[in-house]
Parts: C-alpha cells; sequence; structure tokens
C-alpha cells in the first residue's frame, strides 16, 4: 500500500477500526513467555542511523521481524543484517500486512513521523519505544500520552542516559539534599551541529531527487536516491521533494523537526528535571538569532520559570548554538571552562552540582571534592535500577517479559518531552514573555495556541487518543 493513495489510506484505516473491536488490538504483555520462553517480535520503523542502532538493541532480546524505512537503499543496508524480516517501505503497509505478528515496536524517524507511526502501533495494542523527542508538538504529547493508557501498552523512550547508573545517583543526592535548596539550573550544549537560521533556509529548495553514492567504499555507485517522498512526509502536508532535509538536516526545520532543544534537551536536561521534580513552568521567554518562517534559529537562549513546593521560585536556563552560561562560581581557577562544550549545573542555596556530558556521566560538586566522595560513598541506593543500563529499546523488550515498567515510560517522558517544547515554544515567539496554564493546556495567547498543535495534517492520516 502506498501512503500517497488517500482512499487505499482511507481503507486501511477503515478496515483498522472495524478490527478495534477484536483481540487484533489488545497488547499482548507477555506474549514473549508463551509456548516456552517465545522471544519478543519487534518491527523497525526507521532502519539507518539511530535506528539501525535501535532495532540492533532490540535483536540483542527479541526477534526483528519487520523493518521499514522511506529510504530503500538505507532499508536494504539494514535489512541484510536480518533475514528472516520482512521490509517495507511504509509504515500502514507494514502493520496491515504484520499487524498480528509484531508485539513491539521502535520509532526512530525524523520527528514529525514519530507521533503517526507510535499512534498506528499504540491504536493496534503495540508496545511503543519512540526515540526522543516523542513529538514536536504539544498537542501530541498528551495524545500520545494518552492513547499509551487507554490501550494499556507498554513504553519507552529513547533517551538512553536515564537507564543510567548516574541519574540515579544525581536524584538519591537531590533526595539526600547534597545541595540544599536549589534555585537555579543552567543546561546547554554545542548543538545544532546541522544548518539552522538562514543557512537551513537558503539549503530547503524544492528540486528533483539527488544522486547518492552506494556500496562499499573501493567499489561505489552513483545512482538516483531510491525514496518513498510521500512516505517520509508522513501526516505533513503533501510538497515536493525539498532538499536540505532527509537524512539529517530535518532536524532545522521547524515543521519537520525538533532544532536543538528537541535533539538534546531529552538528554541533557534528564536529569536535572527528574532529579529536581520540576513539574511543567508556568511562565518562558526566550532571545534568538535567526529565527525564520521555516527554520529554527542560528542560537538561542530559554528561560523556564518554576513553582516548586519543596525550593520555591526555580528558573532553568537553556543556551544552544554557541551561547553558553557564566561560569559556576565555585567551579575550580584551574579548570578549563571554554573547552566544557555541553552538560548542566544546578545551583543550591549549598553548593552546586555541575555535570560535564549528556548523560550525567561526570557528575561532580563544583569546588567541594571531599563532598562528592562523602556522597559517592554514603548516600543509599533507594532507586529501582534499570533493566538494561544504556538500552532503552531492550529495557522495553526486558519490561514486556517480564510484565515490568521501563523507566522512561511515557508517564515521565511525556512531561520530559513537553519540557523541551515549552522551550520551542518559547523560541518560536522570541522576546515574547507566555505565560502557561497547566489545567487549560495553553497559553492564553491566541497567536501563540495555534503553535500547541500541527497547522495542518494530510487526509487519511488524522490521530486522536479517543478515536484509536
Amino acid at each position: 500500500m502506498n501512503p500517497n493513495t488517500t482512499d487505499t489510506r482511507r481503507g486501511f484505516i477503515r478496515k483498522s477500526a472495524v478490527a478495534a473491536a477484536g483481540s487484533f488490538f489488545a497488547p499482548n504483555i507477555l506474549k514473549s513467555q508463551e509456548g516456552g520462553g517465545k522471544k519478543v517480535n519487534v518491527a523497525g520503523i526507521g532502519a539507518m542511523g539511530k535506528g539501525e542502532s535501535d532495532i540492533g538493541i532490540s535483536a540483542e532480546g527479541a526477534n526483528i521481524v519487520a523493518i521499514c524505512d522511506v529510504d530503500r537503499d538505507r532499508l536494504k543496508q539494514t535489512a541484510a543484517k536480518y533475514p528472516n524480516a520482512k521490509t517495507f517501505d511504509n509504515f500502514p503497509e507494514m502493520f496491515e500486512t504484520m499487524g498480528d505478528k509484531i508485539d513491539m515496536v521502535t520509532v526512530s524517524t525524523p520527528d514529525h513521523a514519530h507521533y503517526p507511526a507510535a499512534m498506528e502501533a499504540i491504536k493496534r495494542g503495540k508496545h511503543v519505544c519512540v526515540q526522543k523527542p516523542l513529538v514536536n508538538r504539544i498537542w501530541e504529547a498528551n495524545q500520545l500520552h494518552e492513547a499509551a493508557k487507554k490501550k494499556g501498552v507498554k513504553t519507552n523512550m529513547g533517551n538512553q542516559g536515564h537507564t543510567g547508573e548516574q541519574i540515579r545517583q544525581l536524584k538519591e543526592w537531590m533526595n539526600a539534599g547534597i545541595i540544599g535548596n536549589v534555585k537555579e539550573i543552567h543546561v546547554w550544549t554545542n548543538r545544532p551541529i546541522w544548518p539552522q537560521g538562514n543557512d537551513a533556509k537558503n539549503k530547503m529548495v524544492p528540486g528533483p531527487l539527488p544522486k547518492v553514492k552506494i556500496g562499499p567504499k573501493d567499489a561505489q555507485i552513483e545512482k538516483e536516491l531510491d525514496l518513498n517522498w510521500q512516505a517520509w512526509l508522513a501526516q505533513t502536508p503533501d510538497i515536493p521533494f525539498t532538499n536540505g532535509l532527509h537524512p539529517f538536516a530535518w532536524r532545522g526545520h521547524l515543521e519537520y523537526g525538533a532544532g536543538a532543544m528537541g535533539d538534546m534537551g531529552c538528554h541533557i536536561m534528564d536529569g536535572p528535571f527528574w532529579a529536581c521534580e520540576l513539574g511543567e513552568p508556568y511562565k518562558m521567554e526566550a532571545e534568538c538569532d535567526e529565527l525564520t518562517d521555516v527554520s529554527w534559529p542560528k542560537s538561542s537562549h530559554v528561560v523556564l520559570y518554576f513553582k516548586h513546593p519543596k525550593f520555591g521560585d526555580i528558573k532553568l536556563h537553556w543556551y544552544e548554538g554557541g551561547r553558553k552560561p557564566e561560569r559556576p562560581a565555585k567551579l575550580e581557577s584551574s579548570r578549563d571552562w571554554s573547552k566544557m562544550n555541553g552538560g548542566f549545573y544546578i545551583v543550591g542555596e549549598e553548593d552546586t552540582i555541575l555535570n560535564v556530558g549528556d548523560y550525567c556521566e561526570h557528575l561532580e560538586v563544583a569546588g567541594n571534592r571531599e563532598k562528592l566522595v562523602k556522597f559517592f560513598k554514603d548516600t543509599p541506593k533507594t532507586l529501582e535500577r534499570s533493566l538494561a543500563p544504556g538500552k532503552p529499546q531492550l529495557e522495553l523488550v526486558k519490561a514486556i517479559e517480564q510484565d515490568k515498567i521501563a523507566g522512561s515510560n511515557f508517564d515521565y517522558s511525556v512531561p520530559l518531552t513537553k519540557l523541551c517544547l515549552f522551550g520551542n515554544l518559547a523560541i518560536r515567539n522570541p522576546g515574547k514573555v507566555i505565560n502557561w496554564d497547566t489545567a487549560k493546556q495553553a497559553t492564553g495567547d491566541a497567536e501563540v495556541d495555534k503553535l500547541l498543535k500541527r497547522a495542518a495534517v494530510r487526509q487519511g492520516w488524522e490521530y486522536s487518543a479517543d478515536k484509536i
């Protein structure tokens, strides 16, 4: 089936609705244990780059039964490693053909396609591991969460740092009051490492499918890109093939990506968000350079404001595109701050926790080595450890087998994703103070609220929690 054919797509939806009343759509929590230890059957949507990695990690504990990618050349490369897996260049056809043979799905596509792929899987009762950010619209995050709860499926997000030992240490330290009441959090990244701002906009031009080189380095051939462009667009409006998007630079496009905040926020902000129990901000604002009508800006500084039940007022600062916070006041003078290209620090009334890196992997108490050693030694391990450290896809496989809950399940990862999307909401409205009403899930500003949901969805690609 080709998603470009609207009538066919609608027919698929109708057939899915008819089947919804039967067990075909019920989540199979322990299918892997039926028949004497049968493995979980996994389908991968997205086959190269992160998709290839996600499939490979899943394969450590599961059967790979289907692989889907809109880029047929990349699909062939990954599929060669799994000769028993069926291949597809669009996920609706994959589900229609293989639906009853799939237990779990990994979603590793460009950000704009996460939502329809995950919702189609959830509708059919499949457990899902979705790459970060889960979606790139706040409305979609809420719908995804509601749908997963409604269907009772197990979920996880591909933010591998949340499976690690270090993030649990940070959470346990904060629970023990290692730095006193939190006042400020600063997070920064070296992203974007793809075009954004005017540079990105200038590269995003319609044109013919480009030539690509395939095969081993010593025997490469040049051919036209074999891409199912209509499937790549997924739910977004139909446009001609556009350069500057596939396979990597889509991250810088407002419609398809989520910018540097979406790419790295679910990693670097994961530790502070969880350890400080931040919840939703009540206010946000940003300044940025070169925000265009189609691309995320060249650089940004975002401030998110929180009312914390324990700590009171907290400000979280996010910096991207070469911007960076001031040097932590307690950091030793011998340390070269200019070389610390990404990480976070949490400022408390007593001390500052610093981590240079993306996953809490280099935690320290700035300027206080003795306190750091003491807390590593004395803080009790009160939190449950991951089923598969460093591997959220395998963690979900094991959660299905053991009927447990993965650490970055949607109860956790939807709020974390939304934190990034709040930042992006501010970035798209630079210089404006935006107030957020958690109860209404709206800002009260009509122009800003338009950005909470995708402006247009192609006919036949509409998904919502109340219709699955």
